[in-house]
């Protein structure tokens, strides 16, 4: 199975977690110029960006630390980009979490990093 059509099976577990445990998916794979984000969704109060990861086991490292710096800070520019075109104002509650899926082991990171600023 190529990398893709895995990643966008393990995208769809996620959102069936995450529905289960209440979430309201609001997007699936949004993109734009600036990058992609896996999951959107409402919890209560938070708009949460969510990024998705998978490991077979820990012999690469654990699925949260691959979510680098650089892939946050993408996630961050896309997120503000929903933010302006979906009408938030710049106080809207949002979180951006992790979902971490090593072999068939979910783990929800909530509120796994800051926003990042970034010159436009």
């Amino acid at each position: 199975m190529n990398t893709r059509k895995k990643g966008a099976e393990y995208e769809q577990v996620t959102a069936a977690y995450l529905q289960n445990q209440g979430v309201k998916i609001l997007e699936r794979n949004y993109r734009n110029r600036r990058g992609e984000i896996d999951l959107i969704g409402k919890d209560n109060e938070y708009t949460v960006f969510f990024e998705v990861k998978y490991r077979k086991n820990d012999a690469k490292g654990s699925p949260a630390e691959a979510v680098t710096f650089t892939k946050r800070r993408t996630i961050c520019r896309v997120a503000d980009y929903y933010r302006m075109t979906h009408g938030m104002g710049e106080f809207s509650a949002i979180r951006y979490d992790v979902i971490a899926i090593e072999g068939s082991r979910i783990t929800w990171y909530k509120n796994a990093f800051e926003h990042i600023y970034t010159e436009r």
